[in-house]
C-alpha cells in the first residue's frame, strides 16, 4: 500500500512540473500507458498471496491512484492552456501553407433543369412539382388514355402493392394543377420519370422530364413552336436544326414530335440518335377531354402541352454520349461540371 501513495505522490509532482503539453503527455505515458509505472505497479503484485480482503483492498487503492492521477493530469493540463499566449484576432500569418478545399459539383440534368427553370420563368412560367408516385387516375385516365387504351402498352410501368404506380411522365400534372389552379395558366413540372425500358445509349428506365402547360383563350400551334424556338435558341446559344413531325399522344390533339439535330455527330447517324436525330420535346394542343377533367370548358380555353426530355437535353447540351453514364453513380461525371455553377 505504502508503494501505491509513493507512485501517487510521483505522479501529482510529474504532472505539476510539467510545463508543456508536450511533457504532459509524457508524464502520462510514464505512469498511466500500457507499459507504465501505474500498470507494471499492478502486473508485479502476486496476488496468490494475499486473501480476499487484500485482494480487494488494493484493487480500491489502486484504481484511486489511477482517477487522482487523471485528475492531477487533467489539471495540470488546463493551467498549460491558460497560461499559453493567445493569438490576436488580426495576427494572420500570410505565409503559412493555405488549406486546399475541393468544391462540390451539380450534376448535368440538375443543370439543365436550373437553368430551364430560368428560362421558363423569365417567360411568365410558374415552376410546380407533382408527386412521383401518381395515382393510375392523373397518370393515365385525366389524360386520355383508359384502361383500354393501346397507349398504355407504350409505358410499361412500375405498380406499388397499394395499386399507385411511379409516374411514367410528368405529364401526370396536368389536370392536378388545372383542377388546383383553374385557367389561365402558364407552368413547367420538371421531375422523374420511371419506365420499364430496355436501356440502351438513349434510353434509360430512370429519366427526367420538363412537362409544360399552357391554357388561355385563343391558343394555337403558333404559339407552342415560338414558345419551342424561344426555348431552344436560349439553352442551346447557337443556331440548332429541328424538324417538327406529327406524332400521336392521346392528351393532345393534334400532336406533334420535335426531334433535334444531333449535336454529337451533327446529324450523321450515331449510337445515341441512331439516324442523325434525337426526340426532345414531343408535343401538341391539349385534348378537350384533358381540360374537362382539370375542370375548363374547352369552347371557353385552349392550349398546349409539351415534354421537354431533360436527360436528353443535358446529353446534346454537354456532349454525353450515352445516356447511363447519368445515372451510373461515378462522380468523375460530376467534377467535371464543378465550374459552370
Amino acid at each position: 500500500m505504502q508503494e501505491i501513495k509513493e507512485k501517487l505522490l510521483q505522479a501529482i509532482e510529474a504532472a505539476k512540473s510539467a510545463k508543456s503539453a508536450d511533457a504532459l503527455e509524457k508524464v502520462r505515458i510514464d505512469f498511466l500507458g500500457r507499459k507504465g509505472m501505474i500498470t507494471t505497479l499492478a502486473k508485479n503484485v502476486d496476488f496468490s498471496k494475499m486473501s480476499v480482503e487484500e485482494k480487494k483492498s488494493f484493487g480500491s487503492r489502486l484504481n484511486e491512484l489511477k482517477n487522482l492521477a487523471t485528475e492531477s493530469l487533467a489539471a495540470a493540463n488546463a493551467a498549460i492552456q491558460e497560461s499559453a499566449p493567445r493569438r490576436k484576432a488580426n495576427d494572420l500569418d500570410l505565409t503559412a501553407p493555405g488549406k486546399g478545399r475541393r468544391f462540390g459539383a451539380l450534376h448535368p440534368i440538375t443543370l439543365a433543369q436550373m437553368e430551364l427553370e430560368d428560362i421558363f420563368q423569365g417567360m411568365g412560367f410558374s415552376v410546380l412539382y407533382g408527386p412521383e408516385v401518381e395515382s393510375e387516375y392523373f397518370c393515365f385516365e385525366a389524360l386520355n388514355i383508359p384502361h383500354d387504351h393501346p397507349a398504355r402498352d407504350m409505358q410499361d410501368t412500375f405498380w406499388l402493392k397499394n395499386q399507385l404506380i411511379l409516374r411514367t411522365h410528368t405529364s401526370a400534372n396536368q389536370v392536378r394543377t388545372l383542377k388546383r389552379f383553374g385557367a389561365p395558366i402558364r407552368a413547367i413540372f420538371p421531375g422523374r420519370c420511371f419506365r420499364y425500358e430496355s436501356v440502351d445509349p438513349s434510353h434509360e428506365n430512370t429519366f427526367y422530364q420538363c412537362e409544360g402547360l399552357v391554357v388561355d383563350k385563343d391558343i394555337s400551334v403558333a404559339n407552342l413552336i415560338a414558345v419551342m424556338r424561344t426555348i431552344l435558341s436560349q439553352v442551346f446559344r447557337r443556331d440548332v436544326k429541328v424538324r417538327l413531325r406529327p406524332g400521336y399522344f392521346p392528351f393532345v390533339e393534334p400532336g406533334f414530335e420535335l426531334d433535334l439535330n444531333c449535336l454529337l455527330c451533327g446529324g450523321k447517324g450515331c449510337p445515341t440518335c441512331g439516324d442523325g436525330w434525337i426526340e426532345l420535346i414531343p408535343c401538341g394542343l391539349i385534348h378537350p377531354e384533358v381540360l374537362r377533367h382539370g375542370g375548363i370548358d374547352p369552347r371557353e380555353y385552349s392550349g398546349f402541352a409539351f415534354g421537354v426530355g431533360l436527360t436528353r437535353l443535358a446529353m446534346m447540351k454537354y456532349g454525353v454520349k450515352d445516356i447511363r453514364y447519368l445515372n451510373c453513380g461515378d462522380l468523375r461525371v460530376n467534377e467535371q461540371f464543378s465550374t459552370l455553377l
